[in-house]
């Protein structure tokens, strides 16, 4: 697999060629097809099991994008950035994937591949995800498993795909993380395992994408010194995120 500072500079490239394109497209994903190939550039992570598990956009959120492209065969390779690290207190962040994605039928198939979270403007030390899912119907359940420098992490989400007649897409994340060092909290506790959650509920409204969100952890008050979750907050919190994209 490539290494960072390849994948730095190809990021680099995408975000420029988004924001070129950023005032005469309307569609948050725009498709190419390229021979045996299908090239996907957007907004959005376009990759379906991937996109469960990619990082949300946060802090510089107005630049982000990435590609996916996918051979005929089920084969494919993509990258997505969720920080372009624009914006003050906020770095570059490069999440790139491989996989294999194969449908049984119409109604049935699977997904397997691996991400690789990498932070070339930092020192943090980059870390890799395996994940596998199904997919039935418009509905899709998966699982991902890393161990990373002192942790290991599992997650598990559902995505039901459409709801008709409300036009509702639901979604909900289940994490366990296990601490190889449990960490000490004001006051002599410990903390060496935690779960955390979330349930996202969104719309498509007059051009806009309505989210509802709701996420909580296992941790409250001092413990929560000890979460790095999923979640942007330990205790539980609402969330309404209303977004326009032009692109």
């Amino acid at each position: 697999m490539p290494n960072a500072r390849c994948f730095s500079r190809w990021s680099g490239a995408l975000l420029t060629g988004a924001m070129l394109v950023h005032q005469c497209a309307s569609a948050q994903v725009l498709e190419r097809e390229l021979g045996d190939f299908s090239l996907k550039l957007g907004t959005t992570p376009s990759r379906t099991m991937a996109q469960g598990l990619v990082t949300p956009s946060s802090g510089d959120s107005k630049f982000h994008g990435g590609l996916d492209l996918t051979h005929e065969s089920g084969f494919y390779i993509g990258q997505w950035s969720p920080s372009a690290g624009l914006a003050p207190d906020t770095n570059l962040e490069v999440d790139s994937y491989l996989g294999f994605k194969k449908p049984f039928d119409k109604t049935l198939g699977y997904e397997l591949g691996v991400i690789r979270y990498s932070y070339p403007n930092t020192s943090q030390i980059d870390s890799h995800e395996l994940y596998a899912g199904f997919r039935i119907f418009d509905s899709r359940i998966g699982t991902a498993v890393s161990t990373d420098a002192g942790r290991q992490d599992s997650s598990l989400f559902l995505d039901l795909g459409g709801l008709a007649p409300l036009g509702l897409d639901l979604r909900m994340q289940y994490g366990n993380h296990q601490l190889d060092s449990p960490s000490v909290i004001d006051g002599g506790g410990v903390v060496s395992a935690y779960n955390d959650w979330s349930f996202n509920i969104s719309r498509p409204w007059l051009g806009m994408d309505m989210n509802l969100m709701y996420s909580g952890s296992s941790l409250s008050g001092a413990d929560c010194s000890a979460y790095s979750g999923h979640n942007t907050q330990c205790e539980s919190a609402v969330t309404l995120k209303i977004v326009r994209s032009f692109f």
